[in-house]
């Protein structure tokens, strides 16, 4: 009924690059998502297709639906023309599908498949790295292209850091196990359990939140709201993956080398691995604190309105204009965590907070 109704309207409606690429996505997720109902007895052919739904949807499909949402979001933030990120758009759906389909047989190492998928799916899911880091080339390049004085400083953060978060996740930490002569060691251990937390969070948690911060505003008429407890929500949450993954990376290192290569018992393993998990535990639970202020952000009472356009502030006592003021913090706020001293990228951030918040005092 969904794919019903979206197809009608697609075809009713104005077509794009954009739309017709997320309905080409949505409408595969649905086929392949069939291939559930496929039960063989035979195990190795179960998993064979069972792959088919869990892995063309992540690094098939699902790539399709990001880019096209991602393309939409920068479209309308960026004022970049439409021309421009539609080919983008086209460079990145077939470098998904070129690597992506093939890419499939790095499942296809241990379940009794033919030998010929371990250079196969070694070759190609290494290239399965190539359409993420397109999306950070296409995410940044618009972004400088196009004008920065969106009003929704928030949602530009979640449609950068999203493509960022998954190229290391999705791409990188997809990479650091991926051939099979290091899938033999590494297959099923936590590098495989870090992999997929900051994946997911990547590509799937922060395309929706992204969408969900520049959505809301629009559906409560107000001008985005609660921008600066938004973007701390991201920040913690962000970090907090970001460490989890590292734990688990660390964690699954430590199993590889125990458990694969001196052969100790799995239950004597894991037994080595509690302080990693207790980290673990730690950054969920700064995951969950981050949650619960962005949850506040978006359903709580609507504060810190910024005006349309961004050019309504009046001049404060010292004749400045605040909003262009605000927007060059805001950069820095925005980008201070990418800096190559924790320490330096800390106190950029209190910095530009500080005057972030102390800046409309300022007005008359």
């Amino acid at each position: 009924m969904f794919l019903f109704n979206t197809s009608m309207t697609l075809l009713k409606g104005r077509k794009t690059a954009i739309n017709l690429v997320l309905m080409l996505g949505l409408w595969l997720a649905a086929v392949f998502w069939l291939f559930a109902f496929y039960n063989p007895t035979n195990l190795a052919v179960d998993k064979l297709y069972w792959w088919w739904v869990v892995h063309l949807w992540v690094e098939g499909v699902w790539e399709l639906i990001m880019a096209s949402l991602l393309g939409y979001l920068l479209i309308k933030m960026t004022g970049v023309d439409r021309e421009v990120i539609e080919k983008w758009l086209y460079i990145i759906v077939g470098l998904a599908l070129f690597s992506g389909l093939l890419g499939t047989g790095h499942h296809y190492y241990w379940i009794g498949a033919p030998g010929y998928w371990q250079p196969i799916g070694s070759i190609f899911s290494t290239l399965e790295v190539a359409p993420f880091f397109a999306m950070v080339v296409f995410a940044f390049t618009m972004f400088w292209k196009g004008s920065r004085n969106h009003p929704n400083k928030a949602a530009m953060l979640w449609a950068l850091g999203c493509p960022t978060i998954a190229f290391f996740g999705a791409g990188v930490w997809g990479f650091m196990h991926t051939l099979s002569f290091v899938n033999y060691y590494s297959h099923g251990t936590q590098v495989t359990a870090a992999h997929g937390h900051l994946a997911f969070y990547g590509a799937y948690v922060m395309l929706i939140l992204g969408v969900i911060t520049y959505a809301m505003p629009q559906i409560r008429r107000v001008q985005p709201y609660n921008q600066i407890l938004n973007m701390w929500g991201f920040w913690i949450i962000t970090s907090a993956m970001c460490f989890m993954t590292f734990t688990l990376t660390f964690a699954g290192v430590v199993q590889t080398h125990l458990q694969r290569v001196l052969g100790m018992n799995y239950m004597e393993v894991q037994d080595q691995l509690g302080l990693f998990y207790i980290m673990r535990l730690g950054a969920g639970v700064a995951v969950a604190v981050g949650a619960i202020m962005l949850l506040y952000a978006f359903f709580g009472p609507a504060r810190e309105q910024v005006p349309a356009g961004g050019t309504n502030y009046r001049r404060g006592r010292l004749g400045l204009n605040l909003t262009t003021l605000r927007g060059r913090f805001y950069f820095l706020y925005l980008f201070s965590g990418n800096g190559v001293s924790p320490c330096l990228s800390l106190l950029a951030l209190i910095v530009s907070m500080s005057v972030i918040y102390l800046l409309p005092k300022c007005r008359q």
